[in-house]
């Protein structure tokens, strides 16, 4: 018998869209949130590159957070 999807979950395997989430969410929490400060902050005032430095942060962080595992 064939294991589910969510079996294999469940068992400990981490697919993407579960290792983006717990990456967002957990690993790179500082950078989303000065991120999201930023953009709470200059909404009324969308210019470009407003908030480049801090979304670069979390971008890198993610990057990092997301590499291939093996």
């Amino acid at each position: 018998m064939q294991p589910t999807a969510l079996a294999a979950s469940a068992a400990g395997t981490t697919t993407p869209l579960r290792r983006l989430a717990i990456a967002s969410t957990t690993t790179c929490a500082e950078h989303a949130t000065a991120y999201g400060k930023c953009i709470v902050a200059t909404y009324t005032d969308v210019r470009q590159d407003i908030c480049k430095a801090e979304f670069e942060k979390f971008g890198a962080c993610m990057r990092q957070a997301m590499k291939r595992k093996w």
